[in-house]
């Protein structure tokens, strides 16, 4: 553990002032380090450089390994058993996309000290503030409850009883985050992202074609060809799906306000997302690539079951040191993925509500913060121990509806991140309005695409292509229509960008209300009839295959 300790004059009352909980300021208690709140000290030095990088590691690290869930075990597992390493290429063009998004919510948390669904709350009104709190509440149940199943095979498959497996590990996610202790969180948080690595030795063991795994990261492919384009499409929906999950936006927000992140640390925070993207990267390009040499010629080839059959397959075709390893980083998984799940929907809703919510509370300072937290868990390790439960089918429906829900979080992340009043100089740049917008009308697509397929399973490759033509109209329309607008309309103030690092968000109530253009009122419009309708059609349609019809 680090401590950088000097004396330094204490920060201005107006930088106390964008956080809403009082026990988001003050020292940073973190994991590996420690940063006192009166050190403003420059950092030149290689140590001293490493030693706050060191006292910064944790939000990022954790919500991009947390993304390496159950389900992730299961996307990408099916991914290598049916199709080789052939889907590599959808990792490399995912990597810009997590960065750009994380890269704003870590801005937005660090600058205004407000969580994401606050600031849609306030920003844009009561019903997408309240739209955001309810649907990420209903996903996050229903992921939570893909972690338990996740738990439940990995103890299945080591011998385990599910029950007690199921039970204690509810305890341990629980009782993790109820000391009361913010450092203590992390450490412990931390500590199973270093069992995340587990995967590594795992893939040397069984040492995959590396040639052939260079070739398809950076070449983009379809397997099987038009006959197989539906197929493949909706399991590239489900990479996409759980690779850039909504959860993680209002997580890593909201924990790195609760780590009490400044924007002085920007930096490092930046350097955490990077190490965080780079070991989920390696943890899913090492699941596809161990999948894809495992059954490789064998009667499990493009017969994928679950992450226990993938378990029974390293057992019965490698060795079973290589199927108890894989159980084990998917137990691990697993927990990790609830941390973090859990824990993005007790701040959000205390963020919502003007609760107390933070880690560093006991249970007596913030009882409904923890009360969320643990409910959620409760509930979600019941319904996997119910008997007859549809879990398969709640598999499908958190990749559905986070897939239907992904495209209104990034077009809320990106226009919050584009209202001055909130970010000041740190809104932003050309470049990353134009490169997010492109990204959410890919999402788009790419949502629409995945409504229709469960509203149609028979759909077919034809369909998928009017689908994505029709929507690629739109977008150069759209894209066409904002350049004439800018280049034709008055030219914007240029961002004054000096003494960023001190600037906060001031108090809410002392911001401007936002004039919302005729284009963004339609927008947000169609945006509002689209989600309703999706969710709604998408709703039935599972209930309607969980009654049998």
């Amino acid at each position: 553990m680090t401590n950088l300790t000097t004396t330094a004059t204490p920060p201005t009352p107006a930088q106390r002032t964008a956080v809403l909980d009082d026990a988001h300021v003050g020292d940073i208690r973190g994991a590996l380090g420690t940063i006192k709140l009166d050190d403003t000290a420059p950092r030149t030095g290689l140590s001293a450089k490493l030693k706050t990088l060191l006292a910064i590691v944790g939000p990022g690290l954790i919500v991009m390994v947390g993304d390496n869930d159950a389900g992730a075990f299961d996307t990408y597992g099916q991914a290598g058993q049916n199709y080789g390493t052939s889907l590599l290429w959808t990792l490399l063009l995912l990597i810009p996309v997590l960065y750009v998004n994380q890269e704003m919510v870590l801005r937005l948390g660090a600058v205004t000290g407000v969580g994401h669904a606050r600031l849609i709350l306030e920003r844009f009104g009561k019903f997408w503030g309240a739209f955001s709190v309810i649907d990420l509440f209903l996903l996050n149940a229903l992921t939570l409850v893909t972690e338990f199943i996740g738990i439940t095979l990995a103890a299945g498959y080591l011998g385990l009883p599910k029950a007690g497996a199921v039970i204690l590990a509810a305890a341990i996610i629980i009782a993790s985050a109820f000391t009361g202790s913010f450092r203590r969180f992390e450490r412990i948080a931390v500590a199973l992202c270093i069992g995340s690595l587990l995967l590594v030795p795992l893939y040397f063991l069984i040492h995959p074609k590396t040639s052939q795994m260079a070739h398809d990261f950076v070449t983009p492919g379809i397997p099987g060809g038009a006959g197989q384009l539906a197929t493949v499409m909706l399991l590239i929906i489900a990479i996409v799906g759980t690779t850039v999950a909504p959860w993680q936006l209002f997580f890593q927000q909201s924990y790195v306000i609760d780590k009490r992140i400044t924007p002085r640390f920007m930096r490092y925070e930046k350097a955490d997302l990077w190490i965080g993207i780079a070991i989920v990267v390696i943890g899913a390009a090492a699941i596809m690539g161990l999948t894809a040499a495992t059954f490789a010629g064998t009667n499990g080839l493009g017969h994928y079951t679950d992450q226990a059959g993938i378990a029974a397959g390293l057992q019965a075709h490698v060795s079973k040191t290589a199927g108890v390893l894989f159980a084990i980083a998917l137990l691990d998984a697993s927990i990790i993925g609830a941390f973090a799940v859990s824990l993005s929907t007790a701040y959000a809703i205390g963020d919502v509500l003007g609760i107390k919510h933070s880690l560093h509370r006991g249970v007596k300072g913030a009882k409904g913060f923890y009360a969320v937290y643990a409910g959620l868990v409760a509930v979600a390790a019941t319904i996997v121990l119910i008997p007859g439960s549809p879990l398969g089918l709640l598999t499908t429906g958190v990749q559905t509806l986070a897939g239907v829900l992904l495209p209104s979080a990034t077009v809320f992340l990106l226009l919050l991140c584009n209202d001055k009043a909130v970010l000041g100089p740190w809104v932003n740049g050309p470049k990353t309005n134009a490169f997010t917008a492109a990204v959410v009308g890919v999402l788009v697509t790419l949502s629409i695409i995945l409504t229709a397929s469960v509203l149609f399973p028979d759909i077919n490759s034809t369909a998928i292509l009017d689908i994505m033509a029709a929507c690629g109209v739109l977008g150069v329309l759209a894209a066409g229509y904002a350049f004439t607008r800018r280049r034709t309309g008055t030219k914007e103030d240029p961002i004054d960008r000096t003494g960023k690092e001190s600037w906060r968000m001031p108090p809410l109530d002392t911001l401007t209300t936002p004039v919302m253009s005729t284009a963004r009122k339609l927008g947000m419009g169609a945006l509002r009839t689209y989600l309703l309708i999706a969710m709604v059609l998408v709703v039935v349609k599972i209930v309607q295959v969980a009654l049998g019809q």
